[in-house]
Protein backbone atom coordinates (compact mmCIF):
# COMPACT_ATOMS: atom_id res chain seq x y z
CA UNK A 1 0.00 0.00 0.00
CA UNK A 2 3.07 1.97 0.87
CA UNK A 3 4.49 1.41 -2.75
CA UNK A 4 1.16 2.54 -4.14
CA UNK A 5 1.13 5.46 -2.00
CA UNK A 6 4.90 6.13 -3.07
CA UNK A 7 3.84 6.06 -7.02
CA UNK A 8 0.74 8.18 -6.47
CA UNK A 9 2.99 10.53 -5.28
CA UNK A 10 5.57 10.86 -7.74
CA UNK A 11 2.82 10.73 -10.46
CA UNK A 12 1.51 14.34 -8.78
CA UNK A 13 5.13 15.43 -8.03
CA UNK A 14 5.52 14.89 -12.63
CA UNK A 15 2.11 16.26 -12.88
CA UNK A 16 2.98 19.12 -10.85
CA UNK A 17 6.08 20.21 -12.62
CA UNK A 18 4.73 20.09 -15.88
CA UNK A 19 2.41 23.03 -14.84
CA UNK A 20 5.16 25.64 -15.55
CA UNK A 21 6.02 24.14 -18.68
CA UNK A 22 2.68 23.78 -20.05
CA UNK A 23 1.41 27.68 -19.29
CA UNK A 24 4.34 28.95 -20.90
CA UNK A 25 4.18 26.96 -23.86
CA UNK A 26 0.56 27.89 -24.41
CA UNK A 27 1.47 31.40 -24.01
CA UNK A 28 4.36 31.24 -26.50
CA UNK A 29 1.82 28.95 -28.94
CA UNK A 30 -0.44 32.12 -28.29
CA UNK A 31 1.90 34.60 -29.39
CA UNK A 32 2.90 32.43 -32.47
CA UNK A 33 -0.93 32.43 -33.50
CA UNK A 34 -0.91 36.07 -33.35
CA UNK A 35 1.82 36.79 -35.61
CA UNK A 36 1.11 34.03 -38.30
CA UNK A 37 -2.29 35.43 -38.23
CA UNK A 38 -0.46 38.95 -39.46
CA UNK A 39 1.18 36.93 -41.94
CA UNK A 40 -1.74 35.18 -42.60
CA UNK A 41 -3.46 38.61 -43.44
CA UNK A 42 -0.56 40.16 -45.18
CA UNK A 43 -0.53 37.21 -47.54
CA UNK A 44 -4.39 37.42 -47.86
CA UNK A 45 -4.15 40.45 -49.04
CA UNK A 46 -1.03 40.46 -51.85
CA UNK A 47 -2.76 37.38 -53.30
CA UNK A 48 -6.37 39.13 -53.68
CA UNK A 49 -3.73 41.90 -55.37
CA UNK A 50 -3.22 39.32 -57.28
CA UNK A 51 0.72 38.87 -55.71
CA UNK A 52 2.26 35.88 -54.41
CA UNK A 53 5.71 36.04 -53.24
CA UNK A 54 6.55 32.12 -53.76
CA UNK A 55 5.63 32.24 -57.50
CA UNK A 56 7.50 35.50 -57.97
CA UNK A 57 10.67 33.49 -56.45
CA UNK A 58 10.00 30.70 -58.61
CA UNK A 59 9.51 32.77 -61.87
CA UNK A 60 12.50 34.97 -60.91
CA UNK A 61 14.66 30.97 -60.76
CA UNK A 62 13.04 30.50 -63.75
CA UNK A 63 14.57 32.83 -65.43
CA UNK A 64 17.88 33.24 -64.21
CA UNK A 65 20.88 33.16 -67.03
CA UNK A 66 22.38 30.02 -65.28
CA UNK A 67 19.46 27.95 -65.32
CA UNK A 68 18.91 28.86 -69.33
CA UNK A 69 22.32 27.65 -69.81
CA UNK A 70 22.12 24.27 -67.84
CA UNK A 71 22.46 21.62 -70.13
CA UNK A 72 20.05 19.07 -68.10
CA UNK A 73 17.60 21.77 -68.05
CA UNK A 74 14.76 19.00 -67.74
CA UNK A 75 16.52 17.28 -64.31
CA UNK A 76 17.47 21.09 -62.75
CA UNK A 77 13.54 22.45 -63.20
CA UNK A 78 12.12 19.35 -61.22
CA UNK A 79 14.74 19.64 -58.66
CA UNK A 80 13.91 22.98 -58.13
CA UNK A 81 10.41 22.42 -58.17
CA UNK A 82 10.31 19.99 -55.70
CA UNK A 83 12.39 21.88 -53.70
CA UNK A 84 9.53 24.94 -53.73
CA UNK A 85 6.64 22.54 -53.32
CA UNK A 86 8.48 21.43 -50.09
CA UNK A 87 9.33 24.99 -49.02
CA UNK A 88 5.22 25.61 -48.99
CA UNK A 89 4.46 22.27 -46.93
CA UNK A 90 6.79 23.03 -44.41
CA UNK A 91 4.78 26.47 -43.75
CA UNK A 92 1.64 24.78 -44.14
CA UNK A 93 2.93 22.22 -41.43
CA UNK A 94 3.59 24.68 -39.28
CA UNK A 95 0.35 25.60 -39.28
CA UNK A 96 -0.71 21.81 -38.60
CA UNK A 97 1.31 21.43 -35.84
CA UNK A 98 -0.56 24.42 -33.48
CA UNK A 99 -3.96 22.85 -34.61
CA UNK A 100 -2.47 19.36 -32.77
CA UNK A 101 -0.63 21.03 -29.83
CA UNK A 102 -3.11 23.77 -29.19
CA UNK A 103 -5.86 21.96 -27.68
CA UNK A 104 -3.30 19.38 -26.75
CA UNK A 105 -1.38 21.58 -24.64
CA UNK A 106 -4.93 23.28 -23.22
CA UNK A 107 -5.56 20.30 -22.17
CA UNK A 108 -2.87 19.25 -20.04
CA UNK A 109 -3.41 23.05 -18.69
CA UNK A 110 -6.87 21.83 -17.77
CA UNK A 111 -5.92 18.34 -15.93
CA UNK A 112 -2.98 19.80 -14.06
CA UNK A 113 -4.36 22.21 -12.43
CA UNK A 114 -7.46 20.25 -11.66
CA UNK A 115 -5.28 17.42 -9.67
CA UNK A 116 -3.91 20.77 -7.61
CA UNK A 117 -7.52 21.83 -7.24
CA UNK A 118 -8.75 18.37 -5.89
CA UNK A 119 -5.53 18.01 -3.53
CA UNK A 120 -6.23 21.93 -2.01
CA UNK A 121 -9.89 20.40 -1.47
CA UNK A 122 -8.56 17.71 0.46
CA UNK A 123 -6.90 19.80 2.49
CA UNK A 124 -9.68 22.61 2.96
CA UNK A 125 -7.91 25.24 1.08
CA UNK A 126 -11.06 26.58 -0.74
CA UNK A 127 -8.80 30.09 -2.34
CA UNK A 128 -6.20 28.04 -3.75
CA UNK A 129 -8.74 24.86 -5.43
CA UNK A 130 -10.83 27.92 -6.92
CA UNK A 131 -7.68 29.66 -8.31
CA UNK A 132 -6.38 26.35 -9.79
CA UNK A 133 -9.82 25.87 -11.17
CA UNK A 134 -9.88 29.17 -13.07
CA UNK A 135 -6.50 28.91 -14.48
CA UNK A 136 -8.11 24.98 -15.63
CA UNK A 137 -10.82 26.20 -17.18
CA UNK A 138 -8.70 29.54 -18.57
CA UNK A 139 -5.98 26.97 -20.24
CA UNK A 140 -8.87 24.86 -22.22
CA UNK A 141 -10.17 28.08 -23.67
CA UNK A 142 -6.91 28.84 -25.12
CA UNK A 143 -5.84 26.13 -26.03
CA UNK A 144 -9.02 25.42 -28.44
CA UNK A 145 -8.88 29.10 -29.45
CA UNK A 146 -5.44 28.56 -30.76
CA UNK A 147 -6.42 25.25 -32.49
CA UNK A 148 -9.07 26.60 -34.15
CA UNK A 149 -7.43 29.74 -35.52
CA UNK A 150 -4.50 27.42 -36.76
CA UNK A 151 -7.16 25.27 -38.64
CA UNK A 152 -8.92 28.38 -39.82
CA UNK A 153 -5.68 29.58 -41.25
CA UNK A 154 -4.75 26.16 -42.50
CA UNK A 155 -7.89 25.49 -44.64
CA UNK A 156 -7.01 28.28 -46.54
CA UNK A 157 -3.59 28.04 -46.80
CA UNK A 158 -4.00 24.59 -48.62
CA UNK A 159 -5.80 26.08 -50.97
CA UNK A 160 -3.07 28.14 -51.75
CA UNK A 161 -0.34 25.98 -51.37
CA UNK A 162 -2.48 23.57 -54.42
CA UNK A 163 -3.26 26.70 -56.47
CA UNK A 164 1.06 27.56 -56.09
CA UNK A 165 2.09 24.13 -56.83
CA UNK A 166 -0.74 24.14 -60.01
CA UNK A 167 1.32 27.28 -61.26
CA UNK A 168 4.57 26.17 -60.14
CA UNK A 169 3.92 23.07 -62.39
CA UNK A 170 2.53 24.90 -65.63
CA UNK A 171 5.73 27.88 -65.46
CA UNK A 172 8.13 24.49 -65.88
CA UNK A 173 6.51 22.38 -67.95
CA UNK A 174 6.23 26.31 -70.38
CA UNK A 175 10.04 26.93 -69.55
CA UNK A 176 10.86 23.19 -71.01
CA UNK A 177 8.88 23.95 -73.82
CA UNK A 178 10.44 27.49 -74.72
CA UNK A 179 13.70 25.86 -73.85
CA UNK A 180 12.95 23.19 -76.56
CA UNK A 181 11.91 25.50 -79.15
CA UNK A 182 15.05 27.73 -78.57
CA UNK A 183 17.27 24.79 -78.97
CA UNK A 184 15.06 23.75 -82.55
CA UNK A 185 15.62 27.47 -83.26
CA UNK A 186 19.35 26.90 -82.63
CA UNK A 187 20.38 23.66 -84.30
CA UNK A 188 18.08 25.08 -87.57
CA UNK A 189 20.14 28.25 -87.68
CA UNK A 190 23.31 25.87 -87.57
CA UNK A 191 22.48 23.64 -90.04
CA UNK A 192 21.40 26.57 -92.41
CA UNK A 193 25.08 27.98 -91.62
CA UNK A 194 26.54 24.35 -92.20
CA UNK A 195 24.38 23.85 -95.72
CA UNK A 196 25.53 28.05 -96.51
CA UNK A 197 29.36 26.85 -96.15
CA UNK A 198 29.17 24.01 -97.93
CA UNK A 199 27.39 25.46 -100.43
CA UNK A 200 29.70 28.40 -100.97
CA UNK A 201 33.18 25.67 -101.01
Amino acid sequence: MNILAGLETFLYVIASALFYPVVVGLILLTFWIVISAGGFLREYIDRRQGRSVGLRRYRTMLDSEVLTLSANLDLELEKHLQEFELELIKGLDKVRFAIRVGPAVGLMGTLIPMGISLAALAQGDMPKMAGSMVTAFTATVVGLACGVAAYLMSLIKEKWVRADMREMEYLTELRLRQAKAQRSDIRAGEEDEFIKKTAAV
